[in-house]
C-alpha cells in the first residue's frame, strides 16, 4: 500500500508528485497558436511513484516525460513514466525500494540489485531517437509519439558507463557530443568523451582522469574545443559510509577547467585554475583564433548539496548569474579571466541551437527572483550580447516557468527569430499551462497559452523535435 510522502519542500506545492499518466488530444487555447509551429515540445522532471526512502533529494525522483504536440493552431498533451528497472520493481512492490543517493537505505531486497537510472533529467532527440537522459546510466529511450518506455540504449553495445544529461550536438556536422563522469562505475576520478555521428553510431571513445572526483554536470564545446568544468562539489564514497554526504561542497580543491581541441585527443587537454565557484548549466561557448568564451550561470557556492560535515551551505552564495569565461590559449599561464556580465538571477541558459558551439548573439533563461512566489523562477528572460540589454517576461509570482526552449520560424529564419516554449506552473489554478512567447519580443507577453487540468511538478530540461511535413 502506497505510503503518504514526508514533508520536504521538494514534495509539495510546485513540486509535489502527479499520481496520474493521462492523455488529452485538444488543450484549451487562449491566444493563437503560430501556424508555422509544428513538432513536439517535450519535458522531463523528477516524480517520485511512492513516498521515498530515507531523505529525499530533489535529483532523486522517478523521471516522467511530458509531451506537447503542436500542429495547425492545436496543441495535443501526453505524459508518461520512464519505465525503468527501478520503475518496475517499485510498482510490482508498491513501494519505494531504492534511495537515490545512499545504498545503505535501500530495501534489502534490492541490495546490489543493477539499475537503468532514473531518466529524470533531459530528454532529447537525435538520430531519430527520443532519450530521457540523467548522468549516471546510459540513455534510456522512449517512443516519441506514445511516451512508452523501451529501455537502455547503449549504441549497440558501444558505450561503456553513464552518458551526461547534457549532450551537444553539433549544428554544423549533426554529430553528438558527450561524456560521463565516475565512467569506471564507482565515485572517482575517471571520465570519459564520446562522439556519435548524425546517424546515432558511436564513432569516438576516450577515457581520462581529472583533477578530483566530482559532480560534472554539463560541458561546453565549440566548433574546435571540448571544455570540461571540474568545480569542487566532490563526490567521496568513503564519505558516504561513514554517514556523511556522498556528494558535499568544498571549495578548498577549487575549479580546474580542462580544454581539449576536438581535432586531438584527451592526451592533449590543457587544464586551467580558479577560484572557488559551481555551474550546472552554461549558455554557450565559442572559439575565436586563441580565445575561447563560454558565458555560463555561475555559483559562488553550489546549490542543493551541503558541506563534507553535513551542514548547510550559505544560500546567499548560491545563487547563480550569468558570467563569462575567457581562455587565452596563446597566454603561458594557466588563469582564466571571470566576468559578471548582469546581477540579474538566471538560470536554464539556452540559445538558437543552431548557434550552438559558434559566436551567437542570442541568449535565453529562466530568471528573476530566486525561489520566489512558488518556488524556482517566475520570469522568462532575452539576453542581447550585442547590446547588453535583458528583455524579460514575468509571469506572476503566483507562477514558476521551466527553461525556455528555443524554435526557430523555420530552418533559414534570422538567429533568434523565432519562439520560446517553457511550461508554467500557476499556484493560482494550481494547474501548469504552455506558453509561447516571441523571442525577439519576450517582454509582450505570450502569444499563446495551452491549459492543462492538472499541474506539472517543477522539473528540470526539455526539448523540440520539429514535425516532419
Amino acid at each position: 500500500m502506497a505510503k503518504p510522502y514526508p514533508k520536504h519542500p521538494n514534495l509539495e506545492g510546485a513540486f509535489a508528485p502527479i499520481h496520474m499518466e493521462c492523455e488529452a488530444p485538444d488543450l484549451v487555447i487562449e491566444g493563437e497558436v503560430p501556424k508555422d509551429l509544428f513538432g513536439t515540445f517535450y519535458r522531463n522532471g523528477p516524480n517520485p511513484q511512492f513516498a521515498p526512502r530515507g531523505d529525499y533529494h530533489w535529483f532523486g525522483g522517478d523521471g516522467m516525460i511530458h509531451g506537447f504536440y503542436i500542429e495547425n493552431g492545436r496543441v495535443g498533451y501526453r505524459n508518461r513514466w520512464a519505465r525503468t528497472i527501478k520503475w518496475n520493481t517499485e510498482h510490482e512492490a508498491g513501494e519505494s525500494l531504492f534511495a537515490a543517493f545512499n545504498p545503505m537505505d535501500s530495501d534489502e531486497s534490492v541490495q546490489g540489485l543493477e539499475t537503468d537510472g532514473l531518466a529524470n533529467t533531459n530528454v532529447i532527440w537525435h538520430g531519430g531517437k527520443l532519450f530521457a537522459l540523467e548522468e549516471a546510466h546510459a540513455p534510456f529511450e522512449l517512443d516519441p509519439q506514445t511516451l512508452e518506455s523501451k529501455g537502455t540504449w547503449d549504441f549497440g553495445g558501444k558505450l561503456v558507463g553513464p552518458m551526461t544529461a547534457h549532450p551537444k550536438i553539433d549544428p554544423e556536422t549533426g554529430e553528438m557530443l558527450l561524456f560521463g563522469y565516475n565512467a569506471n562505475g564507482m565515485i572517482s576520478e575517471h571520465m570519459s568523451f564520446h562522439v556519435v555521428d548524425k546517424d546515432g553510431n558511436l564513432t569516438r571513445s576516450e577515457t581520462f582522469k581529472a583533477p578530483y572526483a566530482a559532480m560534472v554536470h554539463d560541458f561546453m564545446v565549440t566548433r574546435e574545443h571540448v571544455i570540461f568544468p571540474i568545480m569542487p562539489l566532490t563526490g567521496s564514497m568513503e564519505r558516504a559510509m561513514t554517514g556523511a554526504p556522498v556528494y558535499a561542497w568544498e571549495p578548498e580543491k577549487g575549479v580546474h577547467i580542462g580544454i581539449m581541441p576536438r581535432n586531438g585527443t584527451v592526451e592533449d587537454m590543457r587544464w586551467f585554475r580558479g577560484d572557488p565557484s559551481f555551474v550546472f548549466h552554461p549558455m554557450n561557448a565559442h572559439t575565436n583564433g586563441d580565445v575561447i568564451t563560454c558565458d555560463v550561470c555561475e555559483f559562488e557556492e553550489a546549490p542543493l548539496f551541503p558541506k563534507p560535515d553535513g551542514t548547510p551551505g550559505d544560500p546567499d552564495k548560491a545563487v547563480p548569474r550569468l558570467t563569462r569565461w575567457t581562455f587565452d590559449l596563446a597566454q603561458n599561464s594557466d588563469e582564466y579571466r571571470c566576468e559578471r556580465l548582469d546581477d540579474l538571477p538566471c538560470e536554464f541558459p539556452r540559445l538558437d541551437e543552431r548557434y550552438a558551439g559558434l559566436d551567437y548573439r542570442h541568449g535565453y533563461l529562466a530568471c528573476g527572483e530566486l525561489g520566489g512566489g512558488v518556488g524556482g523562477f517566475s520570469s522568462i528572460g532575452h539576453r542581447d550580447h550585442k547590446t547588453g540589454k535583458f528583455d524579460i517576461y514575468d509571469a506572476g509570482p503566483q507562477c514558476a516557468t521551466s527553461e525556455p526552449i528555443f524554435v526557430p520560424k523555420s530552418t533559414s529564419a534570422e538567429e533568434g527569430e523565432g519562439y520560446l516554449l517553457s511550461s508554467v506552473y500557476d499556484a493560482e489554478r494550481k494547474a501548469s499551462h504552455l506558453q509561447i512567447l516571441d523571442a525577439q519580443n519576450v517582454s509582450a507577453g505570450p502569444i499563446a497559452k495551452a491549459y492543462l487540468d492538472h499541474r506539472l511538478p517543477l522539473g528540470f530540461h526539455g526539448n523540440w523535435r520539429p514535425g516532419a511535413g
